[in-house]
């Protein structure tokens, strides 16, 4: 790594950990329900919400009831998003006349940002007219980021509450996320964009003159508007085909800098939170060290092998200039505003949240540098995360990490001062399974069918990467694609929107099964046998019950796709 590299890395970490603790108060204050100016300022507008929906905000849910009216909110925002695609030829807001969309494709679309991942196997600014981009994808942006939220103060709640029935009502829960934490953050972060030259408007293209006497049409839109809850609220779908690669969605460094920002800001600060909401900010600090170390661990990797360039291209001496471009780091797939630092920690931040924004071609990383994006997404993505699914997974591993432990030294594991039994544990099983189930087996259909090798642009081994990572991207709801795979077919759209699914709701499920199951119990007292959960010994269990646990699944599947292309790279 470079001077610049460092002094990158060391800006924003330090950037970060001063924004998200005062965020994390804020978020603890506006979820509780405790005095705060913004609770007082909102009142009105979230009591006409509530009488206009029928919502009593005190009456309170049971696990049960709290997901399966989270699942039936979910998919009335799924058809919704489906018919406003179906039905956008006849929509207003459509200054291109944008074709309705094919049946596969609205579905997988629909899928997609209703579970925070935004895999787009379209290109926006040719397929979504303006009311679709706003009614249809950004409401979902905002809905689908606070149902993560809401999933991971709903598992807070379990763990500081004792001898309870409820977990909180989640119609409250959402409508405070939206209207108190998102809606502000995204209003504030859209007026920043614009200032840096993101356009919002609703005109129709424009013919541009180029240099060469020729014209091309200029795609424009409300951009700034969508750009800020994509990156707020972890979605990552872009306005256009290019994403933040785009000079209208990231137009300059500053731009670039601050987009990282915003995809770990809330994730951040909901650590904070954690410690808030159970009265011990040391559990807070320990979760968010596991993330820090596993992150920036994973991002000076990912730094090192693409600033070493391909040894194929160095060697050839054909061309010196191209060469030596090629000796000082891989810029191939690289945005040249932003060169290989930025563009290699962006790629790393969007993975470790499930964000899926791109400012460079995942595809035309090194072997070992693409395969950091695609580790970071098979972890689950706990590693920070998308807004509160990345807290309530590094959770789930933490008491996995108390239970294994207690398997050592012959004790009832206990966590937070609840006794993790039989029934956390299949619940975290199944939480922490179901993923890598959806993925190797989405992956060995796409291989073994016709339809899903038809796809392939690259054969061999970076063939099977691709694939890998696109089902990877999906069951974990990431979003972003490592290119190269031609995924917009019926056969791939409907894989990958059932991955989607299953990779959300799946593991949403358990989570809040185990919220009710903790809520419940009693609070045990601490005494000499209790394991603390806090400090470095528990930070060391938690990441190493990261890495077996979560990247152990993956390894047979790794050696076939990026290792076996780095060797191969490498032994030319």
């Amino acid at each position: 790594m470079n001077t610049h590299a460092w002094l990158l890395l060391g800006l924003f970490l330090a950037i970060l950990l001063v924004a998200i603790r005062p965020l994390g108060a804020y978020i603890t204050n506006v979820m509780e329900g405790r005095p705060h100016w913004a609770l007082r300022f909102g009142n009105a507008v979230e009591n006409f919400i509530y009488r206009l929906c029928g919502v009593s905000r005190d009456e309170e849910m049971p696990w049960l009831t709290y997901a399966l009216a989270l699942l039936l909110f979910n998919a009335f925002g799924a058809l919704a998003v489906y018919g406003l695609q179906r039905l956008q030829l006849w929509l207003p807001l459509n200054p291109q006349q944008m074709a309705n969309v094919t049946p596969d494709s609205a579905f997988n679309t629909a899928i997609s940002f209703v579970t925070n991942t935004n895999w787009q196997g379209y290109a926006g600014e040719t397929t979504m007219g303006y009311l679709v981009q706003m009614l249809g994808l950004a409401v979902q942006n905002f809905l689908s980021a606070a149902t993560g939220i809401v999933v991971a103060i709903a598992l807070i709640r379990g763990l500081a509450r004792h001898t309870a029935k409820s977990i909180g009502n989640v119609w409250v829960d959402l409508t405070r996320v939206t209207l108190y934490i998102l809606l502000p953050l995204s209003f504030i972060f859209a007026i920043f964009l614009v200032s840096q030259g993101v356009i919002q408007n609703f005109d129709a293209y424009q013919e541009v003159a180029t240099v060469e006497t020729g014209t091309q049409t200029l795609a424009i839109g409300p951009v700034a508007s969508q750009e800020a809850i994509k990156m707020i609220g972890t979605n990552g779908g872009g306005f256009f085909n290019a994403n933040s690669a785009h000079p209208f969605e990231n137009p300059t460094p500053l731009s670039n800098f601050v987009q990282m920002l915003a995809i770990f800001l809330i994730p951040g600060a909901l650590c904070f939170t954690f410690g808030h909401i159970v009265g011990d900010h040391r559990q807070g600090w320990t979760v968010l060290a596991a993330m820090l170390v596993l992150f920036v661990g994973f991002a000076i990797t990912a730094m090192h092998f693409e600033q070493h360039g391909n040894p194929v291209l160095t060697a050839l001496g054909v061309d010196q200039q191209f060469s030596a471009t090629q000796a000082g780091g891989n810029m191939e797939g690289k945005e040249t505003r932003f060169g290989i630092a930025d563009s290699v920690l962006f790629a790393t931040i969007t993975t470790a949240a499930s964000c899926g924004a791109v400012n460079a071609m995942h595809d035309s990383f090194t072997p070992l540098g693409g395969a950091v994006p695609l580790i970071m997404i098979q972890l689950g993505e706990v590693v920070f995360g998308g807004v509160g699914s990345g807290l309530y997974g590094m959770l789930i591993f933490a008491i996995l990490a108390v239970f294994i432990a207690g398997l050592m030294i012959g004790r009832t594991p206990e966590y937070l001062g609840k006794k993790i039994e039989a029934f956390e544990m299949k619940m975290t099983s199944l939480a922490i399974l179901i993923t890598p189930l959806l993925v190797l087996l989405g992956t060995a259909i796409a291989v073994m069918t016709e339809a899903g090798r038809a796809g392939i642009a690259n054969p061999g081994a970076h063939g099977f990467s691709e694939i890998l990572y696109a089902l990877s991207s999906a069951a974990n709801n990431n979003g972003s694609a490592f290119a190269g795979l031609s995924a917009n077919t019926p056969f791939y759209n409907v894989l990958l929107a059932g991955a989607m699914w299953f990779g959300r709701f799946g593991v949403i499920v358990p989570v809040l099964a185990i919220a009710g199951s903790l809520a419940a119990k009693k609070r045990l007292a601490v005494t000499s046998g209790t394991l603390p959960t806090h400090g470095p010994l528990f930070v060391v269990l938690l990441i190493s019950a990261v890495l077996m646990v979560g990247l152990l699944n993956y390894v047979p599947a790794l050696a076939l796709g990026p290792v076996v292309e780095h060797l191969v790279l490498w032994s030319k």
